[in-house]
């Protein structure tokens, strides 16, 4: 069985033959494969013969000798170096993947799809080959490669040319896999390296040795990082970083870093350069410590107008995510008015929203065309309810998901919000648990839901009469009542996943949970 790679007269390469075909491979005759014979390859005479299987052996059978593999590099067929590559990284044949780096015939090396599992060696092996381009040692037949891409999600490049869905590549993911390229001629002429960064104090063997490398390489490189993600680093080893990987590239960033306001507002002005940020998450930021007496209320309203004011040169801002952070009372607003262009996500979550925060959500320009609302844990139990109703109103045909799990609402806060709640169409998940509602009123919601079509998994609190006068769960009530909502539920449509979940248990600690199957928690089991 042949395959042909071109049209020139027939010359046969015979993997499995190594003493014959291979050895006429020399330095001064190296003759053109335009043909692959497979017949000397005794594993792979199979009943179905796949392109992609054919591929494979032949990989497999090159990799059995690396010096005349190398040799051959530059007179191989093109559509047998993905998988050749593919099995010598795997196979940590590092002379080999270095080699094949080098004379790489495609604009993009994915390489970081296949780094699923931590292998230093190989990835040495792939800088150590850049680092040959820099210093022109190697001048391949074929145009130097344009771009390493070293992030690990799902890249179509290996389904495409190897023609499988090969388990470590096809890793779903909903970010681009394209980083715009600048302008400038003279970047564009840099081999460019694109990297998801997951900063901690203690980084792993890979990371720790990719950013000594980038950071000694920075000027004839064109380092793009499109994801990073920040875990209580100092401020200065952040500013270090980013002298290395410019904001401008940054689409999403994840910053979880236990600074007060004033650390923060030193972080601004980096903020204000990630033009391209498209999901924006910051979490855990806490008030000055005393040792900062001499800083007023007014240094600290000063730190926070700083760091809101960048928020304007978020073009591209998409989802913003807002955790703990105690200091935007009063100024949720201010950021919001801020944003140029409207949100699909708005996550704020785990701290107290004021009045007047709230009061701004209905009017605010960036709220919309919101897909998914997430307020965790924020009371809304003393603040009117009726913003909430405006807003939900208003994103009725987009709102995807909704999140108000923990809010500590009541009847009157449900009643209120179920005529804004009945319109919105579009919803696929929701989640009012832990909150408490009676059986009338939650009876009330589901029966306003018909238009829920769309729905996937909804999610409610057991009703208030499950538990008893001490707050125990009384589990005979909690199966009769949840049936009987879910019954009542199902008289106007029929629900894909409903749940009805207690709190949690007082002395284990667990929940009860009506599903499908009622599970209780190991108190009543």
């Amino acid at each position: 069985m042949y395959i042909k790679t071109s049209r020139e007269p027939a010359k046969t390469f015979r993997p499995g033959a190594v003493g014959t075909a291979w050895l006429s491979w020399n330095k001064g005759t190296r003759p053109k494969c335009s043909e692959l014979d497979l017949s000397d390859c005794r594993p792979i005479m199979m009943s179905v013969r796949t392109p992609a299987t054919l591929r494979k052996q032949a990989s497999q059978a090159l990799l059995r000798n690396e010096d005349l593999a190398i040799s051959a590099l530059e007179q191989l067929p093109m559509e047998l170096f993905p998988e050749l590559f593919k099995e010598a990284f795997k196979g940590r044949h590092t002379r080999i993947v270095k080699a094949m780096v080098a004379a790489w015939p495609f604009p993009c090396l994915p390489v970081g799809t296949l780094m699923k599992t931590p292998d230093l060696e190989s990835f040495q092996a792939v800088l150590d080959a850049v680092d040959m381009q820099l210093a022109r040692k190697f001048h391949p037949r074929r145009e130097k490669i344009k771009e390493l891409d070293l992030r690990k999600g799902r890249h179509d490049f290996w389904t495409i040319w190897t023609g499988t869905e090969d388990g470590d590549c096809s890793e779903s993911g909903d970010e681009e896999r394209v980083v715009k390229v600048l302008p400038r001629y003279a970047v564009r002429r840099r081999l460019k390296v694109t990297v998801d960064l997951c900063l901690r104090p203690r980084l792993d063997e890979e990371q720790a040795y990719f950013l000594q490398w980038a950071q000694q390489r920075k000027g004839s490189l064109h380092l793009c990082c499109v994801r990073m993600k920040i875990w209580a680093l100092p401020l200065c080893r952040i500013k270090e970083i980013l002298s290395v990987f410019h904001p401008r590239h940054i689409e999403d960033l994840e910053l979880s870093m236990g600074w007060d306001v004033s650390t923060l507002a030193l972080f601004a002005s980096c903020l204000g350069q990630m033009r391209s940020l498209r999901k924006l998450s910051l979490a855990r930021a806490y008030k000055n410590t005393i040792r900062t007496v001499n800083r007023t209320a007014d240094r600290e309203e000063k730190c926070v107008r700083k760091l809101v004011s960048q928020f304007s040169k978020l073009h591209c801002l998409q989802n913003l995510s807002m955790n703990g952070i105690y200091f935007l009372r009063d100024h949720v607003k201010q950021v919001l008015r801020c944003l140029r262009s409207p949100l699909e996500t708005l996550s704020i979550t785990g701290y107290l929203l004021s009045e007047s925060d709230l009061n701004d959500f209905p009017c605010c320009h960036s709220l919309c065309q919101l897909k998914h609302l997430d307020m965790r844990g924020v009371v809304l139990l003393a603040l009117d309810p009726m913003p909430l109703r405006l807003l939900l109103e208003t994103v009725a045909h987009s709102l995807q998901s909704l999140d108000l799990q923990g809010c500590r609402m009541e009847d009157t806060q449900l009643t209120l919000l179920t005529p804004a709640l009945s319109h919105c169409s579009q919803l696929t998940k929701v989640n009012l648990c832990d909150n408490a509602f009676s059986v009338p009123i939650l009876k009330e919601l589901l029966l306003h839901t018909a238009n829920w079509i769309k729905m996937n998994g909804e999610q409610y609190p057991a009703p208030l009469e499950c538990y008893d006068d001490f707050g125990y769960i009384n589990t005979e009530r909690f199966l009769h009542l949840c049936s009987v909502l879910t019954n009542a539920l199902r008289a106007k449509r029929q629900p894909k996943r409903i749940i009805f979940a207690t709190d949690n248990c007082h002395k284990c600690g667990v929940r009860c949970i009506y599903d499908l199957v009622p599970r209780l928690c190991p108190c009543w089991q």
